[in-house]
């Protein structure tokens, strides 16, 4: 087994030695088949444990405990380094964010990110100072850890519904000022925003893979700048894409053709460990 040192130097060098995919499994049974599929690091997935769990995404409908517990059992799965999605911080104040991100360490996570949503869904991302102090006080509970815990500062614009690019980059560029390792910003609506967020940065970039970014390869990407490359719900939403369509094939037309196509037992013990 890699210690969580050794775990957390190799994450953050990742960061210098880019671009790198990082997947995100949604439970311990898909995090030790990514783990065998020569992926350098994982991340865990708010929506994919929402989904699991039969929830929707957001809103805080799914806890910090639930999420930790969560993260632990990947942590656990895997020889990888496990980097988290953990929301807001889980509270409204920044001492909260420092909560979390202590919490997260305990379980044995190597970095986890932080976004300037308010974790109401009608209400957007928070206002500018405020979304600064909370990653201040993550850095600072980041750089408490002994160990180097990556921290990545997330805006939320694009993602909630606010197309604003020149706010977008103010807030990642105050982010990487307090001291944030990583800077995101989901839902870019073009390659020229991707490129503007990475060129107006000194500090490594992470994007998800959605939208226009789906047009293109890791390569072509991390000559835009890009450093890292996240794919937030698209595992979870592709499996239950295939579970849906199975269902629908099984409910219409009373055949089985769907599981012409799955992995079989054999092979699906081996890929999970199992005898």
């Amino acid at each position: 087994m890699i210690d969580r040192q050794s775990k957390a130097v190799v994450f953050a060098e990742l960061h210098r030695t880019g671009p790198f995919v990082v997947p995100n499994p949604w439970d311990a049974g898909t995090a030790r088949l990514l783990s065998g599929l020569g992926f350098s690091a994982l991340a865990t997935t708010s929506a994919g444990l929402a989904f699991s769990m039969g929830r929707p995404d957001g809103a805080r409908l799914v806890g910090r405990d639930e999420a930790l517990a969560n993260a632990r059992s990947i942590v656990e799965a895997t020889h990888l380094p496990v980097t988290a999605d953990l929301e807001d911080g889980y509270g409204d104040s920044p001492e909260d964010v420092a909560e979390t991100i202590r919490r997260a360490a305990e379980v044995g996570l190597v970095g986890g990110s932080i976004e300037d949503s308010t974790g109401d869904t009608g209400e957007g991302v928070r206002a500018f100072g405020d979304a600064v102090d909370r990653v201040a006080a993550a850095v600072e509970a980041a750089r408490a850890q002994p160990f180097p815990f990556t921290l990545t500062a997330r805006a939320d614009n694009f993602f909630r519904g606010r197309p604003d690019l020149h706010d977008t980059i103010r807030r990642l560029q105050a982010f990487a000022e307090t001291g944030a390792d990583v800077l995101y910003a989901p839902a870019l609506p073009d390659l020229e925003a991707v490129k503007a967020v990475c060129s107006s940065l000194d500090k490594p970039v992470n994007v998800l893979a959605a939208g226009p970014v789906l047009d293109r390869s890791v390569a072509e990407l991390g000559a835009l700048g890009v450093c890292r490359i996240s794919l937030g719900s698209a595992l979870p939403r592709v499996a239950l894409t295939a579970v849906r369509d199975a269902a629908a094939e099984l409910a219409g037309s009373g055949t089985f053709g769907f599981a012409k196509y799955a992995l079989g037992y054999a092979e699906s013990n081996t890929l999970l460990g199992g005898s």
